[in-house]
Protein backbone atom coordinates (compact mmCIF):
# COMPACT_ATOMS: atom_id res chain seq x y z
CA UNK A 1 0.00 0.00 0.00
CA UNK A 2 1.07 3.85 -0.13
CA UNK A 3 -0.04 3.85 3.32
CA UNK A 4 4.15 2.94 4.12
CA UNK A 5 6.32 4.78 6.62
CA UNK A 6 5.94 8.85 7.44
CA UNK A 7 4.03 10.57 4.92
CA UNK A 8 2.06 7.30 4.30
CA UNK A 9 -1.52 8.99 4.14
CA UNK A 10 -0.08 12.04 2.91
CA UNK A 11 1.56 10.26 -0.22
CA UNK A 12 -1.66 8.02 -0.90
CA UNK A 13 -3.91 11.36 -0.55
CA UNK A 14 -1.89 13.14 -3.28
CA UNK A 15 -1.53 10.43 -5.17
CA UNK A 16 -5.65 9.90 -5.71
CA UNK A 17 -5.25 13.96 -6.22
CA UNK A 18 -3.24 13.86 -9.25
CA UNK A 19 -5.46 11.71 -10.75
CA UNK A 20 -8.57 13.82 -10.33
CA UNK A 21 -6.32 16.66 -11.47
CA UNK A 22 -5.47 14.39 -14.66
CA UNK A 23 -9.02 13.43 -15.70
CA UNK A 24 -9.86 17.68 -15.16
CA UNK A 25 -7.09 18.36 -17.59
CA UNK A 26 -7.95 15.68 -19.93
CA UNK A 27 -12.11 16.95 -20.02
CA UNK A 28 -10.55 20.59 -20.09
CA UNK A 29 -8.61 19.35 -23.88
CA UNK A 30 -11.24 17.36 -25.33
CA UNK A 31 -13.22 20.44 -24.66
CA UNK A 32 -11.21 22.31 -26.60
CA UNK A 33 -11.43 20.21 -29.64
CA UNK A 34 -14.98 19.62 -29.75
CA UNK A 35 -15.91 23.19 -27.83
CA UNK A 36 -19.72 22.89 -29.09
CA UNK A 37 -19.95 19.48 -26.95
CA UNK A 38 -18.10 21.16 -24.00
CA UNK A 39 -20.96 24.36 -23.37
CA UNK A 40 -23.90 21.26 -24.11
CA UNK A 41 -24.46 20.44 -19.86
CA UNK A 42 -21.25 21.54 -19.08
CA UNK A 43 -21.37 21.71 -15.40
CA UNK A 44 -23.43 18.54 -14.94
CA UNK A 45 -21.11 16.54 -17.19
CA UNK A 46 -18.33 17.63 -15.36
CA UNK A 47 -20.03 16.97 -11.81
CA UNK A 48 -20.81 13.24 -13.48
CA UNK A 49 -17.30 12.74 -14.38
CA UNK A 50 -15.62 13.42 -11.25
CA UNK A 51 -18.14 11.51 -9.34
CA UNK A 52 -17.88 8.60 -11.23
CA UNK A 53 -14.37 8.38 -10.45
CA UNK A 54 -15.05 8.02 -6.80
CA UNK A 55 -15.32 4.36 -6.73
CA UNK A 56 -12.37 4.25 -9.12
CA UNK A 57 -10.23 5.85 -6.65
CA UNK A 58 -11.09 3.51 -3.73
CA UNK A 59 -10.86 0.79 -6.04
CA UNK A 60 -7.30 1.96 -6.98
CA UNK A 61 -6.18 2.50 -3.49
CA UNK A 62 -6.90 -1.28 -2.26
CA UNK A 63 -5.37 -2.76 -5.35
CA UNK A 64 -2.03 -0.85 -4.62
CA UNK A 65 -0.10 -3.70 -3.11
CA UNK A 66 3.93 -4.52 -2.78
CA UNK A 67 3.42 -6.05 -6.39
CA UNK A 68 1.69 -3.20 -7.91
CA UNK A 69 4.64 -1.28 -7.67
CA UNK A 70 6.04 -3.47 -10.75
CA UNK A 71 5.27 -1.04 -14.14
CA UNK A 72 3.54 -3.78 -15.67
CA UNK A 73 0.80 -3.86 -12.67
CA UNK A 74 0.73 0.22 -12.51
CA UNK A 75 -0.31 -0.02 -16.03
CA UNK A 76 -2.60 -2.74 -15.96
CA UNK A 77 -4.27 -0.95 -13.07
CA UNK A 78 -4.52 2.39 -14.82
CA UNK A 79 -6.08 0.46 -17.64
CA UNK A 80 -8.21 -1.45 -15.78
CA UNK A 81 -9.46 2.13 -13.85
CA UNK A 82 -10.42 3.31 -17.37
CA UNK A 83 -12.62 0.64 -17.55
CA UNK A 84 -14.31 0.96 -14.30
CA UNK A 85 -14.63 4.61 -15.12
CA UNK A 86 -16.31 4.63 -18.38
CA UNK A 87 -19.05 2.00 -17.26
CA UNK A 88 -19.75 4.74 -14.41
CA UNK A 89 -19.47 7.55 -16.35
CA UNK A 90 -21.90 6.04 -19.70
CA UNK A 91 -24.37 4.67 -16.79
CA UNK A 92 -24.87 8.10 -15.00
CA UNK A 93 -25.49 9.99 -18.52
CA UNK A 94 -27.65 7.41 -18.94
CA UNK A 95 -29.72 8.03 -15.36
CA UNK A 96 -29.38 11.73 -15.98
CA UNK A 97 -30.41 11.47 -19.35
CA UNK A 98 -27.56 13.53 -20.45
CA UNK A 99 -27.68 13.08 -24.38
CA UNK A 100 -24.85 14.72 -27.02
CA UNK A 101 -22.16 12.66 -26.23
CA UNK A 102 -20.88 10.77 -28.91
CA UNK A 103 -19.29 7.48 -29.13
CA UNK A 104 -16.29 9.26 -31.16
CA UNK A 105 -15.72 12.03 -28.44
CA UNK A 106 -15.46 9.40 -25.31
CA UNK A 107 -13.25 7.20 -27.34
CA UNK A 108 -10.60 10.27 -28.10
CA UNK A 109 -11.77 11.33 -24.05
CA UNK A 110 -10.93 7.77 -22.71
CA UNK A 111 -7.38 6.97 -25.06
CA UNK A 112 -6.16 10.55 -23.86
CA UNK A 113 -7.28 9.83 -20.59
CA UNK A 114 -5.25 6.37 -20.33
CA UNK A 115 -2.31 7.57 -21.79
CA UNK A 116 -2.50 10.85 -19.74
CA UNK A 117 -3.29 8.06 -16.16
CA UNK A 118 -0.27 5.70 -17.22
CA UNK A 119 2.33 8.44 -18.18
CA UNK A 120 1.34 10.14 -14.51
CA UNK A 121 1.34 6.76 -12.59
CA UNK A 122 4.77 5.67 -14.15
CA UNK A 123 5.81 8.50 -13.32
CA UNK A 124 4.55 9.01 -9.86
CA UNK A 125 5.80 5.24 -9.09
CA UNK A 126 9.02 6.21 -9.96
CA UNK A 127 9.52 9.04 -7.69
CA UNK A 128 7.67 7.17 -4.67
CA UNK A 129 10.02 4.50 -5.78
CA UNK A 130 13.37 7.26 -5.78
CA UNK A 131 12.15 8.32 -2.29
CA UNK A 132 11.93 5.47 -1.19
CA UNK A 133 15.44 4.36 -1.85
CA UNK A 134 16.90 7.21 -0.23
CA UNK A 135 15.42 6.10 2.62
CA UNK A 136 11.77 7.99 3.00
CA UNK A 137 8.24 6.47 3.24
CA UNK A 138 9.58 3.19 4.68
CA UNK A 139 8.13 1.15 7.54
CA UNK A 140 10.29 -0.80 9.79
CA UNK A 141 9.84 -4.82 9.46
CA UNK A 142 11.58 -8.11 10.94
CA UNK A 143 11.95 -10.99 9.70
CA UNK A 144 11.09 -14.05 11.63
CA UNK A 145 13.34 -17.33 11.16
CA UNK A 146 16.77 -17.70 9.90
CA UNK A 147 16.57 -20.19 6.92
CA UNK A 148 16.81 -20.10 3.20
CA UNK A 149 13.23 -18.83 2.63
CA UNK A 150 14.45 -15.75 5.15
CA UNK A 151 17.64 -15.09 3.38
CA UNK A 152 15.76 -14.98 0.25
CA UNK A 153 13.25 -12.40 0.92
CA UNK A 154 15.65 -10.40 2.57
CA UNK A 155 17.69 -10.63 -0.56
CA UNK A 156 14.72 -9.68 -2.42
CA UNK A 157 13.56 -6.70 -0.41
CA UNK A 158 17.58 -5.35 -0.72
CA UNK A 159 17.35 -5.92 -4.39
CA UNK A 160 14.62 -3.19 -4.71
CA UNK A 161 14.47 -0.48 -1.87
CA UNK A 162 11.37 0.76 -3.84
CA UNK A 163 9.36 -2.14 -2.37
CA UNK A 164 9.67 0.69 1.07
CA UNK A 165 10.79 -2.10 3.71
CA UNK A 166 13.69 -1.27 6.31
CA UNK A 167 14.20 -4.47 7.51
CA UNK A 168 15.90 -3.89 11.41
CA UNK A 169 16.52 -7.30 12.59
CA UNK A 170 16.04 -11.35 12.08
CA UNK A 171 14.70 -13.86 15.12
CA UNK A 172 14.86 -17.34 15.61
CA UNK A 173 15.58 -19.73 17.84
CA UNK A 174 19.42 -20.53 16.75
CA UNK A 175 21.65 -17.87 14.37
CA UNK A 176 24.65 -20.12 12.85
CA UNK A 177 27.75 -18.01 12.56
CA UNK A 178 28.44 -18.34 9.35
CA UNK A 179 24.77 -17.14 7.98
CA UNK A 180 24.32 -14.71 5.51
CA UNK A 181 21.98 -13.12 8.14
CA UNK A 182 23.85 -13.04 11.10
CA UNK A 183 25.03 -9.07 11.69
CA UNK A 184 20.64 -8.68 11.23
CA UNK A 185 20.15 -11.28 14.30
CA UNK A 186 18.93 -10.08 17.61
CA UNK A 187 17.87 -13.13 19.77
CA UNK A 188 15.37 -15.87 19.66
CA UNK A 189 11.07 -14.80 19.50
CA UNK A 190 11.47 -14.29 23.67
CA UNK A 191 13.21 -11.18 23.06
CA UNK A 192 10.81 -10.70 20.17
CA UNK A 193 8.42 -8.50 21.66
CA UNK A 194 10.62 -6.20 23.66
CA UNK A 195 12.50 -5.27 20.25
CA UNK A 196 9.18 -4.45 18.71
CA UNK A 197 7.72 -2.35 21.32
CA UNK A 198 11.64 -0.25 21.69
CA UNK A 199 11.92 0.22 18.33
CA UNK A 200 8.60 1.04 16.92
CA UNK A 201 8.42 -1.84 14.44
CA UNK A 202 5.32 -1.63 12.03
CA UNK A 203 5.53 -4.98 9.76
CA UNK A 204 6.41 -8.99 10.37
CA UNK A 205 7.85 -11.39 7.93
CA UNK A 206 7.31 -15.01 9.42
CA UNK A 207 9.53 -17.49 7.21
CA UNK A 208 9.41 -20.37 9.51
CA UNK A 209 7.19 -23.15 8.94
CA UNK A 210 3.46 -23.32 9.44
CA UNK A 211 3.77 -26.55 11.72
CA UNK A 212 5.50 -24.94 14.46
CA UNK A 213 2.29 -23.87 16.22
CA UNK A 214 4.29 -22.56 19.40
CA UNK A 215 6.41 -20.32 17.46
CA UNK A 216 3.07 -18.91 14.92
CA UNK A 217 0.28 -18.51 17.84
CA UNK A 218 3.22 -16.38 19.43
CA UNK A 219 4.23 -14.16 16.64
CA UNK A 220 0.19 -13.63 15.69
CA UNK A 221 -0.47 -12.67 19.07
CA UNK A 222 2.19 -10.14 18.93
CA UNK A 223 0.84 -8.67 16.17
CA UNK A 224 -2.47 -8.49 17.24
CA UNK A 225 -1.37 -6.74 20.56
CA UNK A 226 0.69 -4.42 18.70
CA UNK A 227 -1.81 -3.73 15.79
CA UNK A 228 1.22 -4.55 13.29
CA UNK A 229 0.81 -6.33 9.64
CA UNK A 230 1.45 -10.11 9.51
CA UNK A 231 3.09 -11.78 6.29
CA UNK A 232 3.50 -15.49 5.94
CA UNK A 233 6.20 -16.08 3.40
CA UNK A 234 5.61 -20.01 2.82
CA UNK A 235 8.72 -22.07 2.54
CA UNK A 236 8.92 -22.62 -1.44
CA UNK A 237 11.90 -24.10 -3.35
CA UNK A 238 13.48 -21.88 -4.89
CA UNK A 239 13.49 -24.58 -7.61
CA UNK A 240 9.99 -23.96 -8.42
CA UNK A 241 9.78 -20.75 -9.63
CA UNK A 242 6.81 -21.07 -11.71
CA UNK A 243 4.11 -18.41 -11.15
CA UNK A 244 1.66 -19.76 -8.48
CA UNK A 245 -2.19 -19.17 -7.65
CA UNK A 246 -3.94 -19.93 -4.63
CA UNK A 247 -6.74 -21.91 -4.23
CA UNK A 248 -8.99 -24.25 -1.26
CA UNK A 249 -9.33 -27.38 -0.65
CA UNK A 250 -12.42 -26.92 1.97
CA UNK A 251 -10.46 -25.12 4.47
CA UNK A 252 -7.16 -25.90 3.13
CA UNK A 253 -5.34 -23.48 0.83
CA UNK A 254 -3.42 -25.06 -1.72
CA UNK A 255 -0.97 -23.22 -3.82
CA UNK A 256 -1.36 -24.61 -7.45
CA UNK A 257 1.36 -23.91 -10.48
CA UNK A 258 -0.08 -21.81 -13.23
CA UNK A 259 0.13 -23.14 -16.83
CA UNK A 260 1.44 -20.99 -20.06
CA UNK A 261 -0.63 -17.76 -19.86
CA UNK A 262 -0.30 -18.19 -23.90
CA UNK A 263 -2.25 -21.56 -24.01
CA UNK A 264 -4.68 -19.59 -23.82
CA UNK A 265 -6.64 -18.94 -26.93
CA UNK A 266 -7.50 -15.58 -25.92
CA UNK A 267 -4.36 -14.42 -24.12
CA UNK A 268 -2.62 -16.11 -27.69
CA UNK A 269 -5.19 -14.03 -30.09
CA UNK A 270 -4.54 -11.07 -27.74
CA UNK A 271 -0.66 -11.15 -28.45
CA UNK A 272 -1.37 -11.91 -32.02
CA UNK A 273 -2.90 -8.68 -32.66
CA UNK A 274 -0.78 -6.85 -30.46
CA UNK A 275 1.87 -7.55 -32.88
CA UNK A 276 0.07 -7.42 -35.79
CA UNK A 277 -0.44 -3.65 -34.90
CA UNK A 278 3.16 -2.90 -33.44
CA UNK A 279 4.90 -4.27 -36.52
CA UNK A 280 2.18 -2.99 -39.14
CA UNK A 281 2.22 0.59 -37.81
CA UNK A 282 6.34 0.14 -38.21
CA UNK A 283 6.44 -0.87 -41.10
CA UNK A 284 4.13 1.88 -42.40
CA UNK A 285 6.61 4.34 -41.30
CA UNK A 286 10.28 2.49 -41.53
CA UNK A 287 11.20 3.87 -45.32
CA UNK A 288 12.56 6.61 -43.03
CA UNK A 289 14.69 4.49 -41.04
CA UNK A 290 15.13 1.50 -43.43
CA UNK A 291 16.65 3.93 -47.07
CA UNK A 292 18.76 5.34 -45.32
CA UNK A 293 20.41 2.11 -43.57
CA UNK A 294 20.30 0.27 -46.80
CA UNK A 295 22.01 3.10 -48.30
CA UNK A 296 24.76 3.06 -45.69
CA UNK A 297 25.38 -1.07 -45.92
CA UNK A 298 25.45 -0.92 -49.88
CA UNK A 299 28.34 1.76 -49.49
CA UNK A 300 30.16 0.67 -46.94
CA UNK A 301 30.98 -3.10 -48.54
CA UNK A 302 29.52 -5.06 -51.54
CA UNK A 303 26.72 -7.25 -50.54
CA UNK A 304 23.03 -8.05 -50.01
CA UNK A 305 21.26 -5.22 -47.18
CA UNK A 306 19.75 -8.11 -45.53
CA UNK A 307 21.10 -11.00 -44.19
CA UNK A 308 18.89 -14.28 -43.50
CA UNK A 309 19.46 -16.85 -41.59
CA UNK A 310 17.97 -19.94 -40.43
CA UNK A 311 17.14 -19.82 -36.50
CA UNK A 312 14.66 -22.30 -34.52
CA UNK A 313 11.28 -20.95 -33.52
CA UNK A 314 7.94 -21.68 -32.32
CA UNK A 315 7.76 -25.30 -31.15
CA UNK A 316 11.43 -26.20 -32.98
CA UNK A 317 10.68 -25.56 -36.15
CA UNK A 318 13.04 -23.78 -38.07
CA UNK A 319 12.35 -20.31 -40.20
CA UNK A 320 14.07 -17.81 -42.00
CA UNK A 321 15.16 -14.51 -39.80
CA UNK A 322 15.63 -11.12 -41.60
CA UNK A 323 18.47 -8.52 -40.27
CA UNK A 324 20.49 -6.15 -41.58
CA UNK A 325 23.73 -7.12 -42.75
CA UNK A 326 25.98 -5.78 -40.56
CA UNK A 327 28.83 -8.11 -41.70
CA UNK A 328 31.15 -8.76 -44.69
CA UNK A 329 29.71 -11.79 -46.38
CA UNK A 330 31.82 -14.95 -45.09
CA UNK A 331 31.20 -18.21 -44.86
CA UNK A 332 31.26 -18.33 -40.81
CA UNK A 333 27.81 -16.69 -40.37
CA UNK A 334 25.85 -20.10 -39.28
CA UNK A 335 28.44 -20.96 -37.24
CA UNK A 336 30.65 -18.51 -35.29
CA UNK A 337 28.57 -16.17 -33.07
CA UNK A 338 29.48 -12.41 -33.53
CA UNK A 339 31.81 -11.24 -30.85
CA UNK A 340 33.13 -7.71 -29.47
CA UNK A 341 36.07 -6.64 -31.88
CA UNK A 342 34.55 -8.94 -34.39
CA UNK A 343 36.89 -8.15 -37.63
CA UNK A 344 34.16 -9.53 -39.79
CA UNK A 345 31.94 -6.53 -39.14
CA UNK A 346 32.32 -3.29 -41.31
CA UNK A 347 31.89 -0.05 -39.03
CA UNK A 348 28.43 0.83 -40.81
CA UNK A 349 27.88 -3.09 -39.21
CA UNK A 350 29.20 -2.00 -36.10
CA UNK A 351 27.25 0.83 -35.23
CA UNK A 352 23.88 -0.71 -36.59
CA UNK A 353 24.77 -3.77 -33.62
CA UNK A 354 25.13 -1.49 -31.08
CA UNK A 355 22.01 0.54 -31.75
CA UNK A 356 19.99 -2.64 -32.37
CA UNK A 357 19.02 -1.16 -35.85
CA UNK A 358 20.37 -3.94 -37.34
CA UNK A 359 17.21 -6.47 -35.82
CA UNK A 360 14.33 -3.94 -37.53
CA UNK A 361 13.97 -6.15 -40.20
CA UNK A 362 12.59 -8.56 -37.92
CA UNK A 363 9.21 -6.94 -38.33
CA UNK A 364 8.14 -8.62 -41.59
CA UNK A 365 8.63 -11.92 -39.36
CA UNK A 366 6.29 -10.70 -36.78
CA UNK A 367 3.81 -9.35 -39.65
CA UNK A 368 4.62 -13.17 -41.03
CA UNK A 369 3.95 -15.27 -37.86
CA UNK A 370 7.01 -16.11 -37.34
CA UNK A 371 8.15 -14.18 -34.90
CA UNK A 372 6.49 -11.69 -31.97
CA UNK A 373 7.46 -8.54 -31.04
CA UNK A 374 8.43 -9.60 -27.74
CA UNK A 375 9.83 -12.95 -26.93
CA UNK A 376 12.46 -15.36 -26.49
CA UNK A 377 15.46 -14.27 -28.65
CA UNK A 378 15.73 -17.17 -31.51
CA UNK A 379 19.00 -18.91 -32.27
CA UNK A 380 20.82 -19.80 -34.94
CA UNK A 381 20.64 -23.71 -35.51
CA UNK A 382 24.00 -24.49 -33.69
CA UNK A 383 23.06 -23.09 -30.71
CA UNK A 384 19.77 -24.82 -30.49
CA UNK A 385 21.81 -28.46 -30.85
CA UNK A 386 24.45 -27.68 -28.64
CA UNK A 387 22.89 -25.82 -26.19
CA UNK A 388 19.85 -28.45 -26.06
CA UNK A 389 22.46 -30.77 -24.84
CA UNK A 390 24.20 -28.90 -22.04
CA UNK A 391 21.34 -26.89 -20.19
CA UNK A 392 18.34 -29.68 -19.31
CA UNK A 393 15.53 -27.21 -19.89
CA UNK A 394 16.65 -25.34 -22.98
CA UNK A 395 13.90 -26.20 -25.57
CA UNK A 396 11.57 -25.04 -23.15
CA UNK A 397 11.58 -21.18 -24.28
CA UNK A 398 10.18 -22.91 -27.79
CA UNK A 399 6.97 -22.98 -26.27
CA UNK A 400 5.93 -18.90 -27.50
CA UNK A 401 7.16 -17.42 -30.69
CA UNK A 402 10.29 -16.24 -30.42
CA UNK A 403 11.20 -12.33 -30.18
CA UNK A 404 12.67 -9.16 -31.53
CA UNK A 405 13.09 -8.36 -27.48
CA UNK A 406 12.64 -9.86 -24.43
CA UNK A 407 12.68 -10.23 -21.30
CA UNK A 408 16.27 -11.68 -20.69
CA UNK A 409 17.33 -8.89 -23.22
CA UNK A 410 16.56 -6.12 -20.97
CA UNK A 411 18.38 -7.84 -17.86
CA UNK A 412 21.74 -8.23 -19.83
CA UNK A 413 21.67 -11.02 -21.12
CA UNK A 414 22.14 -10.40 -25.11
CA UNK A 415 25.38 -10.65 -27.15
CA UNK A 416 27.64 -13.26 -26.84
CA UNK A 417 27.60 -16.37 -24.67
CA UNK A 418 31.27 -16.98 -23.88
CA UNK A 419 30.45 -19.64 -20.88
CA UNK A 420 27.32 -21.53 -20.22
CA UNK A 421 25.95 -19.71 -17.26
CA UNK A 422 25.48 -16.95 -19.07
CA UNK A 423 23.39 -18.89 -21.98
CA UNK A 424 21.73 -21.16 -18.75
CA UNK A 425 20.89 -16.97 -17.23
CA UNK A 426 19.06 -15.93 -20.49
CA UNK A 427 16.81 -19.54 -20.55
CA UNK A 428 15.43 -18.94 -16.68
CA UNK A 429 14.80 -14.76 -18.11
CA UNK A 430 12.81 -16.66 -20.96
CA UNK A 431 11.15 -19.37 -18.74
CA UNK A 432 10.54 -16.85 -15.96
CA UNK A 433 8.41 -14.37 -19.12
CA UNK A 434 6.81 -17.52 -20.29
CA UNK A 435 5.31 -18.37 -16.86
CA UNK A 436 4.43 -14.58 -15.97
CA UNK A 437 3.38 -13.51 -19.53
CA UNK A 438 1.07 -10.53 -20.18
CA UNK A 439 0.20 -7.79 -22.37
CA UNK A 440 1.38 -4.99 -19.73
CA UNK A 441 4.59 -7.21 -19.23
CA UNK A 442 5.39 -7.16 -23.12
CA UNK A 443 4.75 -3.12 -23.30
CA UNK A 444 7.64 -2.67 -20.24
CA UNK A 445 9.95 -4.69 -22.23
CA UNK A 446 9.45 -2.46 -25.28
CA UNK A 447 9.98 0.52 -23.28
CA UNK A 448 13.29 -0.68 -21.64
CA UNK A 449 14.21 -1.60 -24.97
CA UNK A 450 14.27 1.86 -25.88
CA UNK A 451 15.65 3.01 -23.45
CA UNK A 452 18.22 0.51 -23.66
CA UNK A 453 18.83 1.40 -27.27
CA UNK A 454 19.30 5.12 -25.92
CA UNK A 455 22.20 4.55 -23.46
CA UNK A 456 25.23 2.27 -24.83
CA UNK A 457 24.87 -1.19 -23.93
CA UNK A 458 27.93 -3.44 -23.04
CA UNK A 459 26.96 -6.24 -24.59
CA UNK A 460 25.59 -4.43 -27.60
CA UNK A 461 28.30 -5.19 -30.22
Amino acid sequence: MFQRGKYGKLITSLFTAVDFVVLNIIFFIVGQIYPGVAALHLRLTWLLLNVAYLPVAKWVKDAHNVRSLQMEAVMRISFFSVIVHALCFVSLLYLMQVAGLRARILFVFYSMFLAGLMLWRVSGQTLLKSYRRGGGNTRKAVIVGNGPTARRLYDEICANPGFGYDVNGVFDIYCCPDSPLRDLYRGNLSELEDYIAENHIEELFYTLSGEDREALRLTLGLCDQHMMKFHYVPQISPYLTRNLRQGQIGAMPVLGVLNNPLESPVSSAVKRLFDIVVSGTFLLVSPIVLIPVAIAIKVSSPGPVFFRQKRTGYMGKEFWCYKFRTMRVNDDSDSLQASKDDPRKTRVGDFLRRTSIDELPQFLNVLKGDMSVVGPRPHMLKHTHDYSALIRNYMVRHLIKPGITGWAQVHGYRGQTEELWQMQKRVEHDIWYIEHWSLFLDIKIMVRTVINALHKDENAF
